[in-house]
């Protein structure tokens, strides 16, 4: 059996941090909190049954205890919710595509009511690479713009305008998308 082809071998060896330590900037947690360094890569594909809501304004678009949460190194968890517990009829296809190394092609989607929408605010892996199979009936969201809750929680969006995790306060950083944080 062959593995992957060399320009994805590649991509995925350039990472220094891996889990295995933390680096010498990573914040202390507090009690009750975990690092995000902490977190392998390649990332860990975990269920997880807290409940996830996602809602933008008044629209409830998902509610689910299934969700897979994504655990990266130096990244907040990004949460995986089935199609099956998101008001799919909500959410239109939309521009753009990006390929992850380590879960493969991605497809974007918009949130779309009445005359309002948020373009992009969702992406899934229809077609993922091997070891994230999990994720191909899934979707995730940005939640810099819509109001979204882990077990009553509220979460704040990872930094910058690509990643898409999911910061609560049970969580050490820094995290992944703030400047200065291209080469982590």
């Amino acid at each position: 059996m062959t593995g992957p082809p060399d320009w994805l071998r590649a991509a995925r060896e350039q990472w220094h941090w891996r889990g295995h330590q933390r680096p010498p900037f990573a914040d202390v947690p507090a009690a009750g909190q975990i690092s995000v360094w902490d977190f392998p890569r390649p990332p860990q594909l975990a269920p997880d049954t807290c409940e996830v809501v996602v809602q933008w304004g008044e629209l409830e678009v998902a509610r689910t205890r299934r969700a897979i949460r994504v655990l990266e190194t130096g990244h907040p968890p990004s949460f995986y919710l089935p199609w099956a517990d998101v008001a799919r009829h909500l959410l239109q296809p939309a521009e753009g595509s990006s390929f992850c190394e380590w879960k493969g092609p991605a497809r974007y989607w918009s949130l779309v009511h009445g005359g309002e929408s948020l373009v992009g605010v969702a992406w899934s892996y229809p077609e993922p690479l091997a070891g994230a199979e999990t994720l191909a009936d899934c979707v995730a969201f940005y939640p810099a713009e819509l109001h979204c809750t882990v077990d009553g929680a509220m979460v704040k969006s990872q930094p910058g305008g690509f990643y898409g995790g999911w910061i609560t306060p049970d969580l050490a950083g820094p995290f992944k998308g703030a400047p200065g944080s291209a080469g982590w």
